[in-house]
């Protein structure tokens, strides 16, 4: 199934690299949420996205946004790629790509290299998926995309 603007986000209730507990559910009616999909930890384009959203993150938290990153890399790659890069939000490790699945974040090629798509997806406070940005490899669409779609949504 393929995810589009107004569908309802698929729940998820995982647990980030730094063992805190993140569940759609709990930011329903107070926060918007971007759970942002990248292939892996300490990649030029991956690194550059995240930057971007440390770089933004206290203007979307000023606009009751949370931000999420998803790689199927390991609780241990996302604590240093954290500490490396001063990323502000939580990173979780998806190494069976349950979640990336479940939001349409995988694909043949991503399958074989063991990795996730890159794939951003902007759900509003009522869990409503409110923006979708999807660009292999160009990090500038999705931090683009999520500053004007969290705009809409303030």
């Amino acid at each position: 199934m393929r995810l589009r603007v107004g569908d309802q986000a698929p729940d998820f209730d995982v647990t980030d690299s730094a063992g805190k507990r993140l569940r759609l559910a709990d930011f329903r009616g107070s926060k918007n949420v971007v759970l942002y999909f990248y292939p892996r930890d300490f990649t030029r384009v991956c690194t550059a996205e995240a930057c971007g959203f440390r770089d933004m993150y206290e203007d979307l938290a000023g606009k009751n946004t949370e931000v999420i990153g998803v790689s199927a890399d390991s609780d241990e790659s996302h604590q240093k790629f954290a500490g490396d890069h001063r990323v502000p939000f939580s990173l979780v490790a998806d190494p069976d790509k349950a979640l990336a699945t479940r939001y349409g974040a995988t694909g043949f090629l991503t399958n074989l290299i063991g990795a996730t798509k890159r794939i951003t997806f902007v759900i509003d406070r009522e869990g409503k998926v409110a923006g979708i940005f999807d660009s292999a490899v160009r990090a500038s669409n999705h931090l683009d995309g999520v500053r004007e779609a969290v705009a809409r949504l303030a």
